[in-house]
């Protein structure tokens, strides 16, 4: 049975429910205006070092409470077709050559089988059912875009390739990213177990009806939109299931590791 036949036609989508935890958000929100007006206060006292001490400590406090207060049972909205917007080309660097599409695979490490799994996109699209999702992606610059998605769910390829017994990260990485000038920077990126099992993380394949372009992450990239874009890491080469915190590419450069929503 071919399980992408006519998945792509128009129907009704699925309805999410968005689980009302009103006084759970507000709480977060309040905490992290409180630290912000601290922050602001000290902001003209010339003291940089301590400025830039309390800056780490809200953004630790926000994944902190981000953390905590996550439900697999919290769903963000979705939206009919009507409301697709445009999405921007965002990558960090240069956008890759095409060259690498034919040769691609991923790869699997830290499974409880204790051997490296190694897939490519056909195996993905014909070993897995493919569920489609018009979601929003939510950019730390600032912007969002409603886009709609296609692909394999993150939880499906948990349960087909378990990982170790005590994993509770998986690092997500793209060997073919590059930096601004062009130049290799593959790109690594921490995600909780929590989030890869949640019921709108996607490892997305389509966009719009088509197979991703390069510009969008193809052939394979991961769409976590309980998560800020810069976790949605594009084009991924491998994944690998650790007990530890993996490294992060931004929050190496400072910036929060969490990146709930």
């Amino acid at each position: 049975m071919n399980k992408t036949r006519d998945f792509f036609e128009e129907r009704p989508l699925p309805v999410f429910a968005v689980d009302p935890q009103t006084l759970r958000r507000r709480t977060r929100r309040d905490v992290l205006l409180s630290v912000a007006g601290v922050v602001a206060a000290l902001a003209g006292a010339g003291e940089s070092r301590r400025r830039e001490w309390l800056l780490n400590r809200a953004i630790r406090i926000d994944d902190d409470v981000a953390e905590a207060l996550y439900s697999p049972n919290r769903t963000v909205p979705a939206y009919p077709k009507s409301q697709i917007t445009s999405l921007k080309n965002n990558y960090n660097g240069a956008t890759p050559d095409p060259g690498y599409i034919p040769e691609w695979h991923l790869t699997i490490d830290g499974l409880a089988s204790g051997v490296s799994v190694v897939l490519n996109i056909r195996s993905l699209m014909t070993g897995f059912s493919i569920h489609e999702q018009i979601t929003r992606l939510v950019c730390v610059e600032g912007w969002s875009a409603v886009a709609w998605w296609a692909g394999v769910r993150f939880d499906d390829l948990l349960h087909a390739y378990p990982p170790i017994s005590q994993a509770k990260w998986v690092r997500v990485e793209s060997s073919v990213n590059l930096d601004a000038s062009g130049r290799p920077d593959p790109y690594f990126m921490s995600l909780d177990l929590a989030t890869a099992r949640h019921p709108q993380t996607l490892l997305a394949t389509h966009l719009s009806g088509q197979a991703l372009t390069v510009e969008h992450g193809a052939p394979l990239r991961l769409l976590a939109p309980v998560k800020l874009g810069l976790k949605n890491v594009k084009a991924i080469t491998k994944l690998t299931y650790v007990a530890e915190e993996p490294k992060d590419y931004w929050a190496q450069r400072g910036y929060s590791r969490y990146d709930g929503l």
